[in-house]
């Protein structure tokens, strides 16, 4: 059992705490049981697991089913495993794993670009709600939050090796290319004239969301075949981001179930 923070192991793992290290890494963390079930209900590759005792005690179907899946398998202390989570209370395990391949995915019916999102939290729900309203897939600008934060894995709730993700320097060109294979753009700003429930969403639809703050870039406005609002009373400014996108995504959902009853 690994007992010692200054093991070597444990170092390599606690560089995956800044995305400097992921990304060098090409490595990312699974933090806590339920994540790791998905991991393995996916069959994800899982590179080293390590567990406490307690743990292990707790959990022995999904102990015997990591054994086998995962390359490596430790039995640390409680103060090493403490060491290694980026959780205030881990529940006992923590994984690492190869970052997947986010170069492209395929979207026929509906997706999502993302530009510029920063918030983790933000980014994990919104992923949790497009897998839970058979959202085809993702695209994530360059310069958003990081996929393998392990607040976005966590925020997701298990769903994120569900969802079809891809990251993009030109997230322009990909939503033309969208656009040109026939999906209708549709953008998410406050000053529209057009309430999101005005335009048919039964169309294969791309949706784009922007910055937290700013918005979306006058570059991915352009390319947009509507732009919508989602109006507020009582003088309130503004939605959380991934409160818009369950909003529409929701209204998506029940235009399309509308035209199939």
């Amino acid at each position: 059992m690994l007992t010692s923070v200054q093991n070597p192991l444990v170092k390599e793992i606690r560089k995956l705490h800044q995305s400097k290290g992921r990304k060098e890494k090409q490595l990312f963390l699974l933090e806590g049981t339920h994540i790791l079930e998905e991991a393995c209900h996916k069959s994800y590759p899982l590179l080293t697991v390590c567990c406490t005792p307690e743990w292990q005690e707790r959990h022995q179907f999904l102990w015997e089913l990591l054994s086998q899946k995962a390359q490596r398998i430790e039995l640390v202390s409680e103060r090493v495993l403490k060491s290694l989570t980026t959780t205030v209370n881990p529940d006992g395990i923590i994984a690492i794993a190869p970052q997947k391949s986010t170069n492209s995915v395929k979207i026929a019916s509906l997706g999502i670009a993302l530009e510029n999102l920063q918030d983790p939290g933000n980014f994990g729900t919104i992923i949790r709600t497009a897998t839970a309203t058979n959202v085809d897939g993702l695209w994530l600008s360059a310069d958003s939050v990081d996929l393998y934060h392990p607040k976005v894995v966590r925020a997701s709730a298990g769903v994120w090796f569900k969802l079809p993700m891809a990251i993009s320097d030109n997230l322009k060109a990909e939503v033309l290319k969208l656009q040109n294979q026939g999906l209708q753009i549709v953008a998410t700003v406050p000053n529209s004239t057009i309430n999101y429930w005005q335009i048919d969403l039964r169309k294969p639809t791309l949706i784009i969301l922007g910055n937290e703050g700013s918005g979306i870039s006058q570059d991915l406005l352009e390319l947009a075949d509507y732009s919508v609002k989602i109006p507020l009373g009582n003088e309130v400014e503004s939605l959380n981001v991934a409160v818009c996108t369950a909003v529409i995504l929701y209204e998506v959902q029940r235009q399309r179930q509308s035209q199939s009853s």
